[in-house]
């Protein structure tokens, strides 16, 4: 098995560096040939360590973005922070993929400046496999642009693409765009346009527009959308997964009735619980930029973490930004 080496973020997420250290000792536990590179505050993160491990090790960071900071202020003001610290490891090679649960925008500005972007690429998308009726569904842009051109929206659609073909080995994936409704005639002149654009292109399997309401039923492999659209849809579905694992416990544990069914029913139930969980699911990439780069929700509790360290891991082993930059030229316009 291929060593892979994963650089993390370890102070920037709302839960400060314990989850992340928890989260780092089982993911190199499972994984044999994993290394991790925490990047933080050495005394901190010595402390929740407690001792050496042989696969995991320290590097100094200076200052950690805050989740309200401007991005340009980080930009100008953090370059040693934990952030910019894990993404220079990658680009000096020391590591192979970099994970943080830290502010999205300097995140995005600080992987357009260290790493860099694909060439005729604009802006990195975020990108992210959620689950869908017979499968997995892979949508972006999920907050990394809040407005974006036609273009933009083209770009990402070839991403993506080309990112379902290296994580889910599909030599043909449906791409749609996320519309207010299927009728051509809908949409803003964005979205319009942009569908022009992917209708001309002989190499991009576009089926159209797709609705909200379609996202979770495996109409399509890849959804477009700009990152102030797939941001909210992400939140409510996120929000909704929530409520319903909520309300299922509630109802198998109200009375001995309800605990008798939920013991029978407990197979399924827990296969439900597991596709549904935002946590099980958690890692989203920055798409455009040439090293992988993954953004965790910055809530993220342990079991977040690791199933961010895990993605980071799996793009690392796929070769993911390697595959779509050889591609990339033969598909842009």
């Amino acid at each position: 098995m291929k060593s892979v080496t994963i650089a993390v973020d370890a102070m920037s997420g709302d839960r400060g560096p314990a989850v992340v250290v928890s989260a780092a000792l089982q993911a190199v536990r499972e994984n044999q040939a994993l290394s991790l590179i925490l990047v933080g505050i050495r005394s901190e993160l010595e402390a929740l360590l407690c001792q050496d491990h042989p696969r995991i090790r320290i590097v100094e960071a200076a200052d950690v973005v805050r989740m309200n900071e401007r991005p340009s202020h980080a930009l100008r003001h953090k370059k040693n922070s934990s952030m910019a610290v894990a993404l220079r490891l990658v680009r000096d090679g020391e590591a192979q993929g970099c994970v943080s649960a830290g502010n999205t925008g300097a995140l995005m500005a600080f992987g357009r400046t260290i790493i860099r972007m694909y060439p005729g690429i604009e802006r990195p998308a975020i990108a992210k496999l959620i689950p869908s009726l017979r499968g997995k569904c892979h949508v972006l842009d999920l907050g990394a642009n809040v407005d974006s051109t036609a273009e933009n929206l083209y770009q990402y659609a070839l991403m993506g693409s080309l990112m379902a073909s290296a994580i889910c080995g599909q030599v043909e994936p449906r791409v749609a765009l996320l519309n207010v409704g299927e009728e051509e005639i809908k949409g803003n002149e964005q979205v319009r346009l942009a569908s022009h654009m992917l209708a001309q292109c002989d190499t991009i399997n576009y089926i159209g527009y797709v609705e909200g309401s379609d996202l979770f039923r495996d109409v399509a492999d890849v959804v477009v959308c700009d990152g102030f659209v797939g941001n909210i849809a992400l939140k409510t579905g996120e929000g909704v997964a929530g409520l319903l694992i909520e309300l299922m416990e509630q109802a198998f544990t109200r009375n001995l009735y309800g605990r008798l069914v939920g013991l029978l029913a407990r197979p399924i139930i827990s296969r439900l619980l597991q596709m549904m969980d935002p946590s099980r699911h958690n890692g989203a990439s920055l798409l455009g930029l040439q090293g992988v780069v993954i953004k965790s929700h910055g809530n993220a509790n342990e079991r977040a973490m690791l199933a961010a360290i895990r993605q980071a891991v799996r793009e690392v082993e796929l070769e993911v930004p390697r595959r779509i930059n050889e591609r990339l030229d033969d598909l842009m316009l």
